[in-house]
Formats: structure tokens, C-alpha cells, sequence
């Protein structure tokens, strides 16, 4: 069975990297680069999570997904939709809804900045300003409603921004267990790869396939 790891807004498939390496089984591990996803269609959410979609169903199999931050919304977007195609969920750093008035000061702020300032992110400036911009209205607090997979809810204690997201998807989803990472921040996968992989390995060993 494939896992499927999803990387963020400010990362690249890359950031999985040493995730991967310590866990235990990596043979079955993908880690799509989400601007590769879109084949030069305009970078809005409705592309990206239509091309996520496609790509899922086109392994024909039930997933492990395990997505941060954006990537955690376009996992929880697609189990919600396609819960027959997904055997676990994992949620990184995920938001339960789009703060809009911080959305909209990030907005401002990325129109300031340089081109030059995005090459370390997933998404050059443009693109992030219109990706950004088609999902201020998304309305994420009504999809764990509608999934029952074993769930893993993921979130750095130094993350203060999801920290509540991270309570209620624990609270609202009804298989969900909850991790709070000690001295982490948002990016998981980068502040603490060797526990997260861990608590993956044991995430992903107590499930069934």
C-alpha cells in the first residue's frame, strides 16, 4: 500500500527527505512536488486539488495520506471525499479553518517581498499569490464530519497557530489520535524528522493495510 507524503505552502517534495530515510519501510513512499501536479494549469486550488485527485486515483489502490500544512488540507479535502480510497490520514500543522485576516496580511506581505524571496518555496511568487488568493473562502471545519479512517493528528508544540486546529481535528474526527511535538514548530518534517518518523512508523504499524 502507497503512503502518500504532501508537503507545504514554503516547502519542496525534498523536505521529506530525511523523514524518509529513518523510517523503517520507505519502498512505498511517494512525495509528489505539488506545483509538478498542476502540468502548467493555473495555480488556484480547485486545479491543484483536481490534479491531486487525479493522481490519487490514478494508483488505483487505497492510501496512507499524510499531508502538512497545504498538503494536509488537500489529504483531508480528498478523505473527505474519496473515503473508500483512503486507509489512514495524517495532518501536519493543519489549519481547520482559513484565517482570513492573517491570509490577507500574508497577502500583503508576499506582494512586498522580491521574486527572488520564493525560490526556497514550493511555488514561485505569482503562483503563491493566486494560490493563496483562491483559498481565503475554503471551508475546512465540515470535512472531518465525513471521515472514519484511523487518523493521526500531528502538531508542534511551538506551532500556536495550529495548535487549536490540531484539538478540534482530534476532537471532531471519529478515530483520531492526537501528538503534541515538544520543542517543534510548524514544519515537522524538518524540526524533528526522526521523532516524526517514528511516530509514523508506530502510526502506520498499528493500522491496518
Amino acid at each position: 500500500m502507497k503512503t502518500i507524503l504532501i508537503h507545504g505552502f514554503g516547502h519542496r517534495a525534498a523536505s521529506w527527505d530525511e523523514t524518509v530515510s529513518h523510517m523503517k519501510s520507505s519502498q512505498d513512499v511517494l512525495c509528489p512536488d505539488l506545483p509538478s501536479l498542476l502540468r502548467g494549469r493555473e495555480a488556484t486550488y480547485p486545479n491543484l486539488y483536481a490534479s491531486f485527485t487525479k493522481d490519487c486515483d490514478r494508483l488505483g489502490e487505497p492510501l496512507h495520506l499524510c499531508g502538512l500544512s497545504l498538503g494536509g488540507i488537500l489529504a483531508l479535502h480528498y478523505a473527505s471525499e474519496h473515503p473508500e480510497q483512503v486507509s489512514s490520514l495524517v495532518l501536519i500543522g493543519t489549519p481547520h479553518q482559513i484565517p482570513k485576516t492573517a491570509f490577507a496580511l500574508q497577502t500583503v506581505i508576499f506582494r512586498l517581498l522580491p521574486a527572488s524571496a520564493f525560490q526556497a518555496m514550493a511555488f514561485p511568487k505569482q503562483d503563491t499569490l493566486a494560490l493563496s488568493s483562491s483559498m481565503k473562502d475554503l471551508e475546512l471545519s465540515v470535512l472531518p464530519q465525513h471521515i472514519h479512517c484511523p487518523t493521526l493528528i500531528l502538531c508542534g508544540a511551538k506551532d500556536r497557530t495550529n495548535l487549536k486546529s490540531a484539538h478540534f481535528f482530534s476532537q471532531s474526527i471519529t478515530n483520531a489520535a492526537l501528538a503534541i511535538v515538544e520543542g517543534a514548530g510548524p514544519a515537522l518534517n524538518e524540526d524533528a524528522p526522526q521523532t516524526l518518523a517514528r511516530l509514523l512508523d508506530d502510526f502506520y504499524g498499528h493500522t491496518p493495510c
